[in-house]
C-alpha cells in the first residue's frame, strides 16, 4: 500500500507492508531491523535555568540571557544571601529566575520592570 505523508511542506510517498496472520517479512536489502529494546533513547534531563555569571571580585550580577525585567525582589541596602531571588526575566514566552551568586548588600539595581536586557548586562551591584 502506497501512502503519502507530508513533514514541513515537504510531501514524501511510503510503501507500507501490512503484515498477514503476524508472521514477520524478513528487511529488505540494506536495511537491518533492530528489536525496539536496543534502540538507544537519550535520558531525560530536567532544563536547568543558567545562573548570572559573575567574576571572582566583581560584585555584580550579569544577565545569562536576554530578556524582559518582569519582576525585581530586592532593593538597593537589602542584605542578601545567596540563591535569593534578585529578580525575574522574561524570554521567548519563559520566565528566568535570576538569584544572588553571593552573599551581599544591594548596592545598585540597574534595571527596571518592563526594561530589555542583553545577555552579560549588569543587573545588580553590590558592595
Amino acid at each position: 500500500m502506497k501512502l503519502k505523508i507530508k513533514i514541513d511542506d515537504e510531501v514524501y510517498e511510503v510503501d507500507v507492508e501490512v503484515e498477514d496472520d503476524g508472521g514477520a517479512e524478513a528487511p529488505r536489502a540494506g536495511y537491518r531491523s533492530l528489536p525496539v529494546a536496543s534502540i538507544p533513547f537519550a535520558p531525560a534531563v530536567a532544563p536547568v535555568a543558567p545562573q548570572p555569571t559573575s567574576a571572582a571580585g566583581d560584585n555584580v550580577c550579569r544577565s545569562p540571557i536576554a530578556g524582559i525585567v518582569v519582576r525585581i525582589n530586592v532593593r538597593e541596602g537589602q542584605q542578601i544571601k545567596v540563591n535569593d531571588s534578585m529578580l525575574v526575566l522574561e524570554a521567548m514566552k519563559m520566565e528566568t529566575n535570576i538569584t544572588a551568586p553571593f552573599d551581599g548588600v544591594v548596592k545598585q539595581v540597574n534595571v527596571a520592570v518592563g526594561q530589555a536586557v542583553q545577555a552579560n548586562q549588569v543587573l545588580v551591584e553590590f558592595t
